[in-house]
């Protein structure tokens, strides 16, 4: 069973709780869809634990903004990723892990293809930054881009716009609560997993998913859990650099 987890934002309440029940259920492999850093208070911790429990991390446009430009960020996500920049280059911290983490981001792939599965961040169209939302089950060009762009793969996991659901090629839109919080696989399909750290479906507990199957069959596991986000938003809240809305979303869910 793979556990598939994305959008952490140096959340490591978060994480600790999702990466605890990932153990529980016994998955054997993990894998992060990018987006560790950004918004939250630890992205060095985050890092490393990713770093040392996921087999990888694609490449999110908040690493990509770390490391090349954020230009096209919103005042306050641009904020938060420049005070992570400079975070990952801490003077007071060794100057080898601090490459380690470069290097890390730098070698994160924009796609992942195993078998009858692919793997991005955003979108099969644009991997990096596209989002995918509720309402694009409604645009059929959108969806047929995102689903010729699949090629051979018959199931796409995503992540980045925080919503989690299935996006079936004949043009339904499934939200896991509908569904049973599952899915079995009967048609090809786009899966948005949620976020671990900044959920935005009105739900303020951390999102992942679990998949047992080979791309063609098998079952998809939508997860809900609760965290300490109040611990979370304090810690936003005590650096300086980081705007309150960054915190005061957490609780939301937005």
């Amino acid at each position: 069973m793979i556990a598939f987890v994305s959008d952490i934002h140096s959340n490591i309440e978060a994480l600790t709780v999702c990466l605890q029940e990932i153990e529980r259920l016994g998955c054997k492999r993990i894998l992060c869809l990018g987006d560790v850093i950004g918004y939250g208070p630890q992205p060095r911790d985050a890092l490393a634990t990713i770093m040392a429990r996921a087999e990888f991390s694609l490449l999110g446009n908040h690493e990509h903004g770390a490391m090349f430009y954020a230009s096209d960020f919103n005042p306050r996500a641009r904020a938060a990723i420049d005070w992570t920049r400079d975070q990952l280059s801490r003077r007071d911290c060794p100057r080898e892990e601090n490459m380690k983490f470069w290097n890390y981001l730098d070698a994160m792939k924009k796609e992942h293809r195993e078998g009858a599965m692919l793997m991005v961040h955003g979108s099969p169209r644009d991997p990096v930054r596209e989002y995918l939302v509720p309402r694009d089950a409604t645009d059929p060009q959108k969806m047929a881009e995102c689903f010729a762009k699949m090629g051979d793969a018959n199931l796409c996991f995503v992540g980045h716009s925080h919503v989690p659901g299935v996006y079936l090629k004949s043009g339904q839109f499934l939200m896991p609560a509908d569904i049973g919080m599952q899915w079995q696989v009967s048609e090809p399909a786009m899966i948005n997993i949620g976020s671990v750290g900044q959920p935005r479906d009105g739900d303020p507990r951390l999102s992942f998913v679990t998949y047992d199957g080979d791309g063609r069959s098998g079952t998809v596991r939508f997860h809900r859990l609760e965290y300490d986000v109040a611990t979370t938003m304090a810690k936003i809240r005590a650096i300086p650099e980081l705007p309150d809305y960054l915190a005061d979303r957490l609780s939301q869910g937005r």
